[in-house]
């Protein structure tokens, strides 16, 4: 298992050692900086992506967990992380331009690749 951070799109290498923690679910548990334009997955749990991030310098209210599916080329916008009273009260991201700028970043960074 493989927790990456990427500026740019994503090997298949680096797609299927993302795969590792959730092979059987063929699941990629991501955090999105929708500021930075960057994403972190890999990990067993969104927050160790974000974390990460954090670390990097990402702040807190623009980051933001999913699921990506590398097979059905699809997403679900839905993480712990997400939880935030000020922005956000549930697990599932309900504002609708985020959840368009995470697809989006995703896709450009993990979209068309098959592990």
């Amino acid at each position: 298992m493989a927790t990456h951070v990427l500026q740019d799109k994503a090997t298949s290498l680096q797609t299927q050692e993302m795969l590792a923690a959730f092979a059987d679910m063929r699941m990629i548990k991501v955090v999105v900086d929708i500021e930075r334009e960057i994403l972190a997955g890999g990990s067993g749990m969104h927050y160790e992506c974000e974390q990460l991030l954090l670390d990097d310098g990402s702040a807190q209210e623009n980051l933001w967990g999913a699921n990506w599916f590398p097979d059905e080329q699809s997403i679900e916008f839905e993480s712990l992380i997400n939880i935030r009273p000020r922005q956000n009260r549930s697990i599932l991201i309900q504002d609708e331009n985020i959840c368009q700028e995470v697809e989006r970043i995703t896709r450009k960074f993990l979209g068309g690749i098959t592990p």
